[in-house]
């Protein structure tokens, strides 16, 4: 049995660090010391608040979370969603911009950035590594953009179903990690478009449900939607 793992005062509360499971596992390979801190949230629970301070760098072990902003109108902008393998929470200021909550009961490793900066300064590796990383988010931020900006509801709920199922391993079946309202708040969309949408596709045959969020899609059928 691994010991007891700890944290300092100013982590996040250790009512739920993992104790007894595997060891904490490296950031990246090739550099052992970034070990991060295994540790699990429930279904809907804050990870952090937006303006709080960015101390902790995250990565999915298990489960998914959503990062969003509250306009100041009260309504909910989703920023994106993090599955199993992503990294979340680097900021380029000392702050959080946006709120992170775990969207299911969710393991993650906890890094300290401070940790993750002393690294990157010493390492070339890990310094390419953080800037594939940023470079990713980058584009994904620029296509999210466009699709906002230019494309039919159709489009963005079938863009954002095959970017999902790639993200999950691209078998074309899946269950979604998320609800259709926080889809709703992602795309842009009213929850009654995507439940609509969802409908047209499935009549379409571009994509089977198989009760609750499990789906299957026909990713040919799909990609002629987003082509047209």
């Amino acid at each position: 049995m691994a010991a007891e793992i700890t944290l300092s005062p100013t982590s996040p509360s250790t009512a739920n660090v993992i104790v007894g499971g595997k060891p904490g596992t490296a950031l990246f390979a090739g550099c052992p010391e970034l070990i991060g801190t295994p540790f699990a949230y429930d279904r809907e629970e804050e990870i952090y608040g937006e303006g709080e301070e960015a101390e902790f760098v995250y990565k999915v072990v298990r489960g998914a979370v959503r990062t969003h902003k509250v306009l100041n109108d009260g309504r909910r902008q989703i920023t994106g969603f993090h599955l199993p393998g992503d990294l979340f929470g680097l900021e380029q200021g000392e702050t959080h911009r946006h709120t992170a909550e775990a969207l299911s009961h969710t393991q993650v490793l906890i890094f300290r950035r401070r940790g993750i900066e002393r690294a990157a300064a010493r390492s070339a590796e890990v310094a390419c590594q953080l800037w594939t990383m940023a470079a990713s988010g980058l584009r994904y931020a620029q296509d999210h953009m466009l699709l906002l900006g230019r494309r039919s509801a159709v489009e963005r709920v079938a863009t954002f179903l095959m970017e999902v199922d790639e993200r999950l391993g691209g078998t074309g079946t899946f269950a979604l990690p998320m609800t259709r309202r926080d889809i709703a708040d992602h795309l842009g969309l009213t929850i009654e478009t995507v439940s609509r949408t969802f409908s047209q596709l499935e009549e379409d045959g571009a994509l089977l449900r198989a009760g609750g969020r499990q789906v299957s899609l026909r990713r040919a059928r799909l990609r002629r939607v987003v082509e047209d």
